[in-house]
């Protein structure tokens, strides 16, 4: 399965086999079959891009990674990473940034890897130094078309982090307001507007930790 989100509109590809098992589906869920069509896979993303009242769409095909396989060649796919970081009173780490309230992150440099981009990202973000990874959280898809109007797929690697460091300063250049410490709840109900995406993210950070 993919997750994908298109302007907040979370667009899923699965496989069919797991069409009955995938959820409840009500007027607001848009289900359809992908015939190998990228030209429709355009008119989703076009639609969404513009407005759309669904509150999800799912696509369907044998194979998931074959209408993902479609998807991608209709963007620039950009590689980007980030953190999920908890203080000692596991409180995470949150930025409000451009109206929204989001996680530390940013493109993959040429060369470099994933989790030194990731580790790299918050430290220019928030000024942290004292960071250690805790292990991998999940990989996020959105989309957004950059200043030359191209229709950008970013990926984006994410990655568990504990500090001892309090102290943060958001870096201004990057049109970051505010980085202050939150406790998960606190951030989960309180914290709006915030992207589908980071959602994710500090839902399934919040997973891992109850396993571990």
């Amino acid at each position: 399965m993919y997750k994908i989100s298109i302007n907040e509109t979370p667009v899923f590809l699965i496989n069919k086999t797991d069409l009955d098992s995938f959820g409840i589906k009500d007027k607001k869920t848009l289900v359809a079959p992908y015939m190998g069509k990228p030209k429709i896979l355009l008119s989703y993303a076009d639609m969404l891009e513009k407005g759309s009242s669904f509150n999800r769409i799912i696509l369907h095909a044998d194979s998931a990674k074959s209408i993902f396989k479609d998807f991608k060649t209709l963007y620039t796919i950009i590689p980007a990473a980030g953190g999920l970081v908890l203080n000692e009173k596991n409180e995470i780490l949150a930025i409000h940034r451009l109206g929204f309230w989001d996680l530390p992150k940013g493109k993959i440099d040429p060369g470099e890897g994933k989790k030194a981009a990731a580790l790299r990202e918050v430290r220019e973000e928030t000024g942290l130094s004292n960071l250690i990874l805790a292990g991998k959280v999940l990989k996020t898809y959105h989309t957004y078309k950059d200043r030359k109007k191209r229709r950008i797929l970013k990926k984006t690697y994410w990655y568990l982090m504990h500090t001892t460091d309090t102290e943060l300063t958001p870096e201004t250049e990057e049109n970051i307001e505010l980085a202050v410490w939150k406790n998960i709840d606190e951030f989960l109900q309180e914290c709006k507007p915030v992207y589908n995406t980071i959602l994710d993210v500090v839902i399934a950070g919040l997973e891992k930790m109850k396993k571990n």
